[in-house]
């Protein structure tokens, strides 16, 4: 008999299979994403270019989208883009920490379960064919059982790798506990299941499971105290909360801010930032965040600004005085404008939540995007103390030079929000057109090659996966909340000093605010919009404005503890202390938060305002 292979190859080994797993899961997804770009390309330029359009190209699309988000699960539960809270875990003893880990790992198995074998179940049970793919519509579901079996492979290798094969086996143990417990006839009745729901995905959440799958876990979960929701269903749910055609468009702004940082573009941006303002006091924060308005109109991603300053503003300011922490704090608070000034994720994810227009919360954007930058501008000029790092001025032709240079960057911006608010184009068709335009700017400039487009292509699908996986586990939690009811109990919270549009504003904001402690910004987003929105409205409040202000609010979480991911985007790249980047992002969180109360204030005001001055607002 062969020898025994010693540990660390053994180990080695083990290490290697799984990098080798995940990179070709990586390379699936950036497959998919390339063929999904295709797809509406092909359909836009058809429309475009002889009248029509391509009948089966809108379903195409969809089912690639649910093949991207379900092959890319995996990949959300184990990688950076898990959302996993290790705040509260990281205070407890190394044994705590330990248990800690596997039963985080139990609940990611659970909810890897929910997928594969709920997957398998709708699978089996759908009949029929699509009527425009021809295809069978079982294949939507199984590929979520698939992106749950692999998910659990996954899950437990890399615990193996982490902790042990015992903790491994523990969690696997614990996890198959949980799920025959969700899918038995307990006999308890709870007459507000989603409640279950919120204390056992909130209790997953502070172990440190991955987001999507803690909220998977506590909606099956629910079941056996007395939800409505039994597995299939819950699948059903995931599979029907991404199979929306204007959640396309997430991929491709992602695909095109990596194409924009992968081809230089995005560091033309700040050599024009630096010739308009790096002369200022704070000249280079300065820069930092006039580079991050820009990039706003291109990106559309928060946390792909915040890795790209932390990778090119960062070390600039800490050379020329900043202590790494507050330049760590500069860049995390800057880059909360990308969701803000359109094109904004996170307004397409309130426009999918809603049905309120996109066009219209992209204006919007526009609006609370200059408040902000007004307020960060202060926040940086007042915060910043014994560093002198202005620049000479920039003379005329030196700043005609950047902007020159920027315009390619610039243009991006103005097509795609131009184009979507006066209809030219729909969201999902600009924001392909914008990975086209990105592409081929970058092309002509000779800043790119097939490795940069490939590895651009593998952290945008990478990226666009978690996004969707949350949403789409978001969905069943959102459908119980419906069912309980929750919207009334929340209208009675935020109209409980009155039912004026300042007392809604204000206890909205409140609500908010503290539930965005906890909460992801896009799971906030999806489960608050909308409760919360029903009782803005009867309180005559525009609904386009405040939801602008709700995404202003939840996206100045990404900078507070214990969630904040921004700060720890930032804080990860550049090898820093969470905490102490928390403690030096104060000053511009403060005057956020002055910002924001302006703006409730203008959003309640909006509802007195005459007739006259109302048409004049809107026609600036």
């Amino acid at each position: 008999m062969a020898a025994a292979l010693p540990r660390s190859s053994a180990r080695l080994m083990s290490e290697r299979g799984l990098a080798v797993l995940v990179t070709l899961l990586e390379w699936l997804g950036a497959a998919i994403l390339a063929v999904l770009f295709l797809v509406v390309m092909a359909a836009v330029a058809r429309r475009y270019l002889l009248g029509d359009g391509l009948v089966w190209s809108d379903e195409l699309a969809i089912w690639l989208n649910v093949a991207l988000v379900a092959v890319g699960a995996p990949l959300a539960a184990t990688s950076a883009l898990a959302m996993r809270l290790d705040v509260v875990v990281s205070l407890l003893p190394a044994a705590g920490r330990r248990v800690a880990a596997i039963l985080a790992e139990a609940i990611a198995v659970h909810g890897a379960l929910v997928l594969a074998l709920g997957g398998a179940s709708v699978a089996a049970l759908v009949g029929g064919t699509s009527t425009v793919l021809g295809l069978p519509e079982s294949l939507r579901f199984a590929t979520f059982a698939v992106g749950g079996g692999l998910t659990l492979v996954v899950v437990l290798w890399r615990a193996a790798l982490t902790q042990s094969w015992p903790a491994a086996l523990g969690a696997l143990v614990i996890g198959a506990g949980l799920y025959g417990l969700a899918n038995s006839a307990t006999g308890l009745f709870i007459a507000t299941p989603s409640l279950v729901a919120g204390l056992a995905a909130a209790a997953g959440l502070l172990l440190g499971a991955p987001l999507p799958f803690a909220l998977l876990a506590g909606v099956s979960l629910s079941g056996a105290f007395g939800g409505l929701l039994p597995e299939p269903a819950i699948v059903q749910n995931t599979v029907a909360g991404v199979s929306k055609f204007l959640l396309l468009a997430i991929p491709f702004f992602l695909l095109a801010g990596e194409l924009l940082t992968a081809g230089g573009l995005a560091e033309r941006l700040v050599r024009f930032a630096a010739a308009l303002v790096g002369h200022l006091r704070a000249g280079l924060a300065q820069t930092a965040l006039v580079a991050s308005v820009l990039f706003s109109g291109a990106s559309g991603s928060s946390v792909a600004n915040a890795a790209f300053g932390a990778k090119v503003m960062a070390p600039a300011l800490v050379a020329r005085g900043y202590p790494p922490a507050n330049a760590a704090a500069i860049v995390a608070g800057v880059s909360m404008l990308d969701n803000i000034i359109p094109p904004s994720i996170a307004f397409l994810i309130l426009a999918a939540a809603t049905n309120l227009s996109v066009g219209s919360l992209l204006v919007g954007g526009f609006v609370a995007g200059a408040v902000l930058t007004a307020a960060l501008a202060i926040g940086i000029h007042l915060s910043v103390r014994g560093v002198v790092d202005s620049a000479p001025r920039a003379s005329g032709a030196e700043r005609a030079r950047s902007f020159v240079g920027a315009l390619p960057a610039i243009g991006l911006g103005i097509v795609v929000v131009v184009g979507i608010r006066f209809g030219v184009v729909t969201v999902t068709e600009a924001s392909a057109l914008a990975v086209a335009y990105a592409f081929v700017a970058c092309l002509l400039l000779r800043s790119l090659n097939g490795a940069t487009v490939l590895a651009s292509l593998r952290k945008a699908a990478g990226e666009a996966a978690a996004v969707g996986l949350l949403i789409g586990a978001s969905a069943p939690f959102a459908f119980l909340l419906a069912v309980d009811r929750v919207s009334e109990q929340m209208a009675g919270l935020v109209t409980a000093l009155g039912g004026g549009p300042l007392a809604v504003m204000l206890l909205s904001n409140l609500v908010l605010l503290i539930a965005g402690l906890f909460l992801d910004i896009g799971a906030a987003i999806l489960l608050l919009a909308p409760l919360l929105l029903p009782a803005a409205i009867a309180a005559g409040l525009d609904p386009i404005q405040f939801g602008v202000v709700l995404v202003v609010n939840l996206m100045i979480h990404g900078l507070t503890p214990p969630l904040g991911i921004l700060v720890f985007v930032v804080s990860g790249i550049m090898r820093l202390s969470p905490a102490a980047v928390f403690r030096a992002v104060l000053p511009l969180l403060a005057s956020l938060l002055v910002a924001l109360f302006v703006l409730c204030l203008a959003v309640a005001a909006w509802p007195s305002l005459p007739l006259p001055y109302k048409e004049l607002f809107r026609w600036l």
